[in-house]
């Protein structure tokens, strides 16, 4: 291999060879292996270093081929492929176990989701960094059977049961997995969720919002009745906002029980409540309970359906102030929602306090990003032509990002406050002309275009909100 090339490419087979604590303590990397010896990528200046190779094959009981290249390329195959976050590679889980490995290496590197499945030749894991899925491992299928069993019985799950989907939860000392099973075509899919308990971090200050976005959020979350809904897909961040505004309200005076599926965070001085839907506790029938508990403040994970809509609207005209999210694509959308599940426009202009639709965006990294031109045609059509937009910032990859070109995300808001004004618009039932009303409103698609103006975020970040404008 030429030492001038600009980087390593490495399949998921070949990054299955060494595990990731040996690739970076030895600053390895596997190019390939046949039933004789292994060859791997090393560092130039290991080529004098006696012990180097006599470690190696020691640690892999294998014989040692080294081609030696310069240490950057290293530096950056490891940070690629072998990512070990903030803890050091020695601080790796020692089981042998795979399933102990796969865990303990998504919550290093801070993956939120770890993705397992199965085709009709081969398994796979993926893992979710970032909002993205990137592929970690290749499988046998012989042995995916005895992951997925493995999996079942540290979840509590039947083992027997390959039919039906189940959900079950892994606890540790310091975060929790929710486990969801999935029958396919050629087996059963697994997608475990990291949740951490750690709600340290939360804090409305933190979470994006600008100066005038958080008082306006402040002002809603201070009335001690009404209704605050988030809107937005799966993976938004809506839940941490909701974490963050509890944490903010909670204090010795006030008694907020929640309904969650699933509890994500646990905050002590307040009353969580998983549900439990197989048994009958769902959104709808906690709430009931909630209401005989004297709750000032009720927080419900998600608004489903109808009745459980219903039930958040008389709570909130009982004097308690509810906080839920709800799947809509824009703030204003929520209010359309919400008729559509046959709340009268009355109520929801009584009740709801702010509706708020966010999105996660990418933020690219700041040591590596690079400013190129910015061409009309790469715009959607009604932003061509805008002499503010003749340049843009791309991802390029460094150390400091694992090579990604992206570090880190930033929530964006779109919030509609419901004042008399709008009140009086919702009861009529005319959305167009609170159309026209909130216009002034700052829009998802409007903070994006801000943000990819400024060189937070890239273009492919943006793109798809811009297109919903």
């Amino acid at each position: 291999m030429n030492s001038k090339q600009a980087h390593i490419t490495l399949s998921v087979e070949q990054q299955q060879l060494i595990n990731a604590e040996l690739a970076n303590h030895f600053k390895v990397i596997p190019l390939q292996e046949d039933a004789h010896e292994i060859v791997l990528y090393a560092e130039e200046s290991n080529q004098k270093n006696a012990n180097f190779l006599q470690e190696l094959q020691l640690f892999l009981d294998k014989k040692i081929k080294l081609t030696y290249v310069d240490a950057t390329l290293i530096q950056q195959a490891l940070a690629t492929y072998y990512r070990t976050g903030e803890e050091t590679a020695t601080h790796h889980n020692n089981s042998t176990d795979f399933l102990d490995e796969l865990i303990h290496e998504a919550k290093q590197i801070r993956a939120s989701d770890i993705h397992i499945e199965i085709f009709e030749e081969e398994a796979r894991v993926r893992f979710r960094i970032d909002g993205l899925l990137i592929e970690k491992y290749k499988i046998e299928t012989i042995n995916y059977l005895e992951l997925i069993n493995k999996i079942k019985i540290r979840s509590n799950l039947d083992i027997t049961e390959k039919r039906l989907p189940q959900d079950g939860r892994i606890n540790f000392e310091t975060f929790d997995i929710r486990v969801s099973i999935l029958p396919t075509h050629y087996g059963e899919k697994v997608v475990m969720r990291l949740l951490g308990r750690d709600a340290s971090h939360l804090d409305l200050n933190m979470l994006g919002m600008d100066t005038h976005e958080l008082e306006i959020y402040r002002n809603a979350v201070k009335k001690t009745n009404g209704i605050i809904l988030i809107s937005g897909p799966t993976g938004s961040g809506k839940t941490t906002t909701l974490y963050a505004t509890l944490k903010h309200l909670n204090h010795s005076k006030t008694n907020i029980v929640t309904v969650e599926d699933p509890i994500e965070y646990t905050l002590k001085g307040i009353n969580q409540v998983q549900l439990k839907e197989d048994i009958g506790l769902t959104f709808t029938s906690a709430l009931r309970s909630f209401l005989r508990q004297d709750p000032d403040i009720i927080m419900l994970g998600e608004i489903r359906d109808a009745q459980t809509a219903q039930m958040a609207i008389r709570a909130s005209l009982t004097g308690h102030l509810v906080l839920s999210t709800i799947h809509t694509n824009s703030a204003l959308g929520t209010i359309s929602r919400l008729m559509d599940m046959g709340v009268p426009a009355f109520l929801i202009a009584e009740t709801l306090n702010i509706s708020i639709a966010q999105r996660l965006l990418r933020k690219l990294c700041t040591h590596c990003k690079e400013k190129v031109n910015l061409h009309n045609e790469d715009l959607p059509k009604y932003l061509r032509g805008d002499n503010t937009l003749s340049h843009q910032y791309v991802a390029k990859g460094c150390h400091e990002c694992y090579y990604t070109g992206y570090k880190g995300r930033t929530a964006i808001y779109e919030m509609i406050p419901i004042t008399s004004e709008i009140s009086e618009i919702i009861k009529k039932e005319d959305l167009h002309k609170a159309h026209h009303h909130v216009d002034n409103t700052k829009s998802l698609s409007h903070t994006a275009l801000q943000l990819f103006k400024n060189g937070i975020t890239s273009l492919e970040e943006v793109y798809p909100i811009l297109l919903k404008s």
